[in-house]
C-alpha cells in the first residue's frame, strides 16, 4: 500500500519525483515531438545509400518553395523529387547522374551550389572584378589626394594675417 504523508493543514502530500525521473520525461516529451515534424521519413536498406540519399536532398533546391531543400520541403512537389532520388539510388545511379538528371530537368536552379560554366561565369567572377575596380578606384583617389597635398606650397589665409 501506498504511503501518502499529511502537511499541517491535514492535505496529502504527493511524494516527490527525482530529477532524473523529469529529465527524462523532458527529453522523451521533446524527441518525440520533433519525430512528429520530420518531412522525409524515407529509409533506404544500406546506411551507405541512406547517407547519399540525405546528402543529394539537401544540396537539390525545391522548385515550389525556392529556399528550401527537397529534404526539408513539406510540399508534394518536393516529395516528388525525393522519391526521384530514392528511385534512381535504388536504381544503381551515381549521385554525379542524380545530379545531371535534375539539372535536365529543372536546370542549374535547382542546386544550391551551381556548377561553374560559360552561363553562370559572370555570377562567380564578378565579386573578384568588382573588388579589383574598388581597389583601382581607392588607389586612384589616394594618389590624386596626395599629389594635390604636394602641389599646395601657399601658406594658409590666417598665417598670412599673423
Amino acid at each position: 500500500m501506498r504511503e501518502v504523508s499529511l502537511t499541517r493543514t491535514g492535505c496529502r502530500r504527493e511524494p516527490r519525483r527525482s530529477p532524473v525521473a523529469c529529465l527524462v520525461a523532458l527529453a522523451a516529451l521533446i524527441l518525440g515531438v520533433t519525430a512528429a515534424y520530420a518531412v522525409d521519413p524515407t529509409q533506404l536498406p544500406d546506411p551507405a545509400l541512406q547517407e547519399r540519399y540525405l546528402a543529394l536532398t539537401h544540396e537539390l533546391r525545391c522548385m515550389q518553395c525556392q529556399n528550401e531543400a527537397i529534404a526539408d520541403s513539406p510540399v508534394s512537389l518536393a516529395a516528388d523529387l525525393r522519391r526521384e532520388v530514392r528511385d534512381m539510388l535504388l536504381a544503381g545511379k551515381s549521385d554525379e547522374d542524380v545530379r545531371n538528371f535534375m539539372v535536365a530537368r529543372y536546370g542549374d536552379f535547382i542546386l544550391f551550389r551551381p556548377r561553374f560554366n560559360a552561363r553562370n561565369a559572370w555570377l562567380w567572377m564578378a565579386p573578384g572584378v568588382l573588388l579589383l575596380i574598388g581597389a583601382l578606384v581607392f588607389v586612384r583617389i589616394v594618389q590624386r589626394r596626395s599629389a594635390l597635398v604636394a602641389e599646395d606650397n601657399e601658406p594658409l589665409e590666417e598665417d598670412a594675417r599673423t
